[in-house]
């Protein structure tokens, strides 16, 4: 057996906080966890001929946005400009981004991997760390569907490479990616194996989305994914899951129960990731008022949220519900996959802003007239316990 994928249940992790629709009742939205309603001409410079999406920052090991004399660097999904933008998850690549140091906006720098590197038929979401010392980079990313399958599965894998950054001038590039190892495999008992071959943007299984979290207090690190509920019964059964390593971040990883079970109430638990403040750890993922089950209360289009005493828990809800900011009724797809940076700046993509609740475009061209397909206005979270304000 490969060394990287053995694993086992850990008999002794905490019960994983259950998200219920008794939380989803009090996710309602009020001015301090709205977010503020903004039109498409204010979001940042379209980058050309290129749509963007889910985004994450190159992090230093204790989880902060690596800053370098050129700006930051970031990780992107990105898809050319296609007629139906909802057509560009079936192509999607990881683009390497910098936002320019001197304010003069986003620079796109090509793919992070160099063509026919990553085994999926395309590139979904993950995370990424820098090791200065070394100037690597370690990624994590999910591998959707098989290179060269016939058409476009929804099997889900989490992948591992690492490379080392170079600088031509202002250009960056990564090179040298080593050989992608899958980081850690669903089990089928706890996790979902996702290979679905049919299935649509929210009703689609998940194990994706891997984003690595080191506990400052312990050293131990922790690999966060998107997952789905082996053996429920509900149509909507959201997991997010995590493993653990004690010999750092490449792991072997040891697969443990989920965080946060949402069996009954939600399908996606989306991106993610986990931020150590004052002292307390939060858990942040995103989702889709879509995604919620349909017969019961449903929370909408935004950022939530949980805060605990570890990073396994016991974890409370944030604002009682786990709401932290939400789209405005006004435009409820405005944006969506909010990234919580630890400064407490907070991003995410501009999808269909303007859109009011009964105009939502339908058709690929109206879709692709109101897709804004680049980054969202940019948000700030102040946290207080398990208070968060906008």
């Amino acid at each position: 057996m490969n060394k990287r994928l053995q694993y086992v249940a850990d008999s002794h992790h905490l019960p994983a906080f259950r998200w219920t629709r008794d939380h989803a009742s009090r996710c309602v939205p009020w001015p301090a966890t709205t977010i503020p309603a903004f039109a498409p001409c204010q979001c940042a410079d379209r980058l050309p001929d290129l749509d963007i999406w889910d985004m994450w920052p190159l992090e230093d090991i204790d989880g902060h946005a690596h800053t370098f004399a050129q700006g930051h660097l970031w990780f992107a999904l990105a898809a050319p400009v296609l007629p139906d933008p909802e057509d560009r998850h079936a192509i999607a690549r990881i683009h390497l981004l910098l936002e320019a140091a001197d304010g003069s906006g986003w620079i796109d720098h090509g793919p992070a991997f160099p063509e026919g590197h990553t085994p999926g038929s395309r590139e979904w979401s993950g995370s990424a760390l820098y090791d200065a010392e070394q100037q690597r980079v370690l990624c994590w990313f999910t591998a959707a569907g098989r290179r060269g399958e016939a058409a476009p599965s929804f099997e889900q894998r989490l992948f591992f490479s690492q490379g080392t950054l170079i600088w031509h001038a202002d250009r960056p590039a990564i090179k040298d990616w080593s050989a992608p190892h899958e980081a850690v495999a669903a089990d089928g008992a706890l996790y979902l194996r996702v290979q679905g071959r049919e299935g649509g943007a929210g009703t689609i299984k998940a194990f994706r989305d891997p984003c690595c979290f080191r506990d400052p207090r312990s050293g131990e690190h922790y690999l966060l994914f998107t997952a789905s509920k082996a053996g429920s019964t509900s149509p909507w059964n959201g997991l997010i899951g995590v493993a653990q390593s004690s010999d750092g971040p490449l792991g072997p990883w040891r697969l443990l129960a989920p965080l946060v079970d949402a069996d009954g109430l939600n399908n996606e638990l989306e991106r993610p990731h986990m931020r150590h403040i004052d002292g307390r750890y939060y858990l942040f993922w995103s989702t889709q008022r879509k995604v919620f089950a349909a017969d019961g209360p449903q929370g909408p289009t935004g950022l939530y949220g949980l805060v605990g005493v570890s990073p396994l828990g016991p974890f409370r809800p944030i604002n009682g519900g786990a709401l932290i900011a939400g789209n405005p009724e006004e435009a409820p797809w405005q944006a969506y996959s909010w990234w919580v940076l630890s400064d407490g700046r907070v991003t995410s993509f501009a999808d269909l802003p303007g859109v009011a609740p009964d105009a939502a475009p339908m058709d690929a061209a109206g879709r692709r007239k109101a897709f804004g397909g680049s980054p969202a206005p940019w948000l700030t979270l102040r946290l207080s316990d398990d208070i968060g304000r906008i």
